[in-house]
């Protein structure tokens, strides 16, 4: 873990892997009696913003959950004006590239478009030799749906049940090979999960807050990162 200073604290651990539920973006249109698209547009630039400020500080690992395999059932137009902003952030994916910042995707990417997965693979094999913050971006991604394709995955090995371990699960999830969330955060003022990382964050912290994701700043995950920096983490021990 990297140690970081800042005003108030005179040195404190930098969790190794933070995990984002960008939520509360409908809401914060509807406050401005403006239409959801306006929304998630201005949640797209904190991300952008967000993500920045990860790389900045040092942290290693970024997961954002973007669009989860449940969105599909939201209003067509919605899901439209979510793809394009999302086809948007990929075509300027080339800035966080001269950034150092590696990207991947992880979730099933079998019903986007063809268009935007062109694109999902152009920018991370653009980023691979990055070696500031690795960001990961989960679109259409749920955690249960993870779980089952892991677990087709053992079955077509035809792994004997004395195989099956956390282990070989954790080694078929989208997530392989990157360390487990230290530290969820979800802003909006929801305290759920919502289907995110449900195998990964068996030990993660988590941190709720009241603001909604595109007022969400850099001062916020300062909060939040203060804040774990007060708990103790046992992991089942005393």
């Amino acid at each position: 873990m990297k140690l970081f200073r800042n005003r108030k604290i005179k040195e404190r651990t930098l969790p190794e892997h933070i995990a984002i539920i960008m939520d509360g973006n409908g809401r914060w249109a509807k406050k401005r009696s403006l239409p959801r698209s306006a929304g998630h547009a201005a949640g797209a630039k904190t991300f952008k913003t967000i993500a920045r400020y990860c790389n900045k500080i040092g942290l290693k690992y970024l997961t954002v959950y973007a669009f989860s395999t449940e969105n599909w059932k939201r209003p067509p137009e919605e899901v439209d004006g979510i793809m394009n902003l999302l086809r948007d952030y990929l075509k300027d994916a080339e800035n966080f590239k001269q950034e150092n910042i590696r990207v991947k995707f992880i979730g099933d990417p079998a019903p986007l478009a063809d268009d935007i997965k062109q694109l999902m693979k152009k920018d991370e094999d653009g980023s691979a030799d990055a070696t500031g913050l690795k960001l990961n971006i989960a679109i259409n991604y749920g955690g249960r749906d993870e779980l089952v394709r892991a677990v087709r995955q053992i079955a077509g090995e035809e792994l004997s049940p004395d195989e099956i371990t956390e282990d070989e699960i954790a080694h078929r999830l989208y997530t392989a090979g990157m360390p487990d969330p230290d530290f969820i955060i979800r802003p909006s003022g929801e305290y759920r999960l919502s289907n995110f990382l449900l195998w990964q964050s068996a030990y993660a912290e988590y941190w709720f807050s009241d603001v909604l994701w595109p007022d969400f700043k850099p001062r916020h995950l300062e909060q939040a990162i203060d804040d774990y920096n007060r708990r103790s983490r046992r992991f089942g021990g005393v």
